[in-house]
């Protein structure tokens, strides 16, 4: 960052100390001194400060965290639910952080500041660090007992606290976007097709998994993001834990940490009543299609031009990684050897232009962005990174799109649709069902070509 960006970080690090400093002495009634203050890196959906402090000068330093949302950007829920749900469940003996503040108004922005826990989040870390080796094993049955106890809540504890439909929300973000994507199509009907029966309302955490828990070398210590909170099929958080991309590339179902035996054990143990199988495996399927179209949405508030963020760029081009999932999990694909096209020679470029070539320069960038800026401060270094991802599908992109354009419309033409609406359509409405091994064989192919450029690193890896 240039000596202008510094300035600007800490001109609102230092406005920012002083509103909570402000807020906290009213709150508490007497003394407080942020002593630090400091943005922290992650969080596509709003910013992350922690904040240090004391209330006397003889008293320890407290850790907080603050959670707000992005300037300029849309509200999307109601923070007095989120934080409603998070006490219910804490006052319930869920381990969740305790909450001192929350509100619509801290610089027009809505908030929450809580205790800060000691731990890990980062999935890499937690699935892979020696550190975390002897808690990983019990980690599984321990989220079955949490999410039990979740689940005894009683949602009318929480005011405000909205019914979700799950499929019916899925199908109206999908309708909302407007955009083919006939992967997801397939998914959708699947799901419409196959629907367990309901069950009793519940409160449903709407983001549990890894990620979203913070684990020290003892084992887990708290559930946090309460914010997609709600009532509905108490079932979904099993399913949305054991989705494919909360296990960050492991062989194990819940959350990479270990079995589904041995969470459904573990919720049986603590009073839930576990699904059967095949309940299970829908639920797996919705969290698979449910966070393809969250990746889409998040992107759609980079395109929308509302929020300048490299990261909910980037997330745009995850969808493919979800809808090849969704034929994985379907029996529609298997994982096949991933070769990236960066592997290949790129100074063989066309006259007249001198090198470096554009995909050389491309590169560079990237390599400085990786080597360079990545050993910044936190946040910046993590834009860095996932800048340098970006770089990396816009080269593949470059290399292979005429030749993807040119398939896919073959693909189209051979199943007599003129574009993808054309064959969302007859996915939906059974049209082409005395083809759909062809339908599936044309899906299955965009969808390779997709990730070859978005992440072909996916291909390889098992439902």
């Amino acid at each position: 960052m240039d000596g202008a960006g510094d300035r600007v970080a800490m001109t609102e690090a230092s406005g920012l100390a002083g509103l909570l400093a402000s807020r906290l002495r009213a709150l508490w009634g007497g003394d407080v001194e942020i002593t630090g203050i400091q943005r922290l890196p992650g969080g596509a959906s709003r910013e992350s400060w922690g904040v240090q402090l004391r209330t006397g000068t003889l008293d320890p330093e407290r850790r907080l965290i603050l959670l707000r949302d992005p300037a300029g950007a849309v509200p999307r829920r109601d923070v007095a639910v989120e934080a409603g749900a998070l006490a219910a469940a804490r006052a319930a003996g869920v381990p969740a952080p305790e909450l001192y503040d929350h509100g619509a108004d801290l610089e027009g922005r809505s908030y929450l500041l809580m205790e800060r826990l000691t731990g890990e989040t980062i999935p890499r870390r937690l699935l892979r660090d020696d550190a975390y080796a002897a808690a990983r094993p019990g980690l599984a049955r321990r989220l079955g007992e949490v999410l039990a106890g979740i689940h005894r809540v009683d949602p009318d504890a929480v005011p405000g606290l909205p019914r979700v439909d799950a499929l019916g929300e899925a199908v109206r973000m999908y309708r909302e976007f407007g955009e083919p994507r006939p992967a997801l199509e397939i998914g959708l009907r699947w799901l419409a097709e196959n629907r367990p029966a309901e069950c009793r309302d519940g409160l449903v955490h709407g983001d549990f998994r890894t990620g979203n828990l913070i684990v020290g070398e003892d084992g887990l210590r708290g559930v946090l993001d309460w914010e997609l909170a709600h009532r509905g099929d108490p079932r979904e958080d099993l399913g949305w834990l054991c989705t494919k991309a909360w296990r960050f590339g492991s062989p194990s179902p819940v959350g990479g940490f270990g079995s589904r035996d041995e969470l459904m054990a573990g919720y049986s143990a603590a009073g839930g009543t576990p699904p059967d199988p095949a309940t299970q495996r829908w639920w797996e399927l919705y969290g698979t299609v449910r966070w393809g179209l969250l990746c889409r949405r998040q992107a759609a508030r980079y395109l929308a031009g509302g929020e300048r963020s490299i990261e909910l760029a980037v997330l745009g081009r995850r969808v493919c990684e979800q809808e090849y999932d969704v034929l994985l999990a379907l029996g529609h694909a298997a994982p096949r050897p991933a070769i990236d096209p960066l592997d290949r020679d790129v100074t063989a470029q066309g006259a007249p232009h001198d090198r470096p070539h554009a995909p050389e320069l491309l590169r560079a960038v990237r390599e400085f962005l990786t080597a360079e800026v990545a050993e910044s401060e936190p946040v910046l270094a993590f834009h860095a990174r996932v800048a340098a991802n970006a770089l990396r599908i816009a080269e593949r992109e470059a290399m292979l799109a005429g030749g993807h354009a040119r398939d896919h419309r073959a693909r189209l033409a051979s199943l007599g649709c003129a574009d993808d609406a054309a064959l969302c359509a007859a996915i939906r409405d059974g049209s082409l069902d005395q083809r759909f091994d062809d339908v599936v064989a044309a899906v299955r192919a965009m969808t390779v070509d997709k990730l070859t450029v978005a992440n072909p690193a996916h291909l390889s890896r098992p439902g």
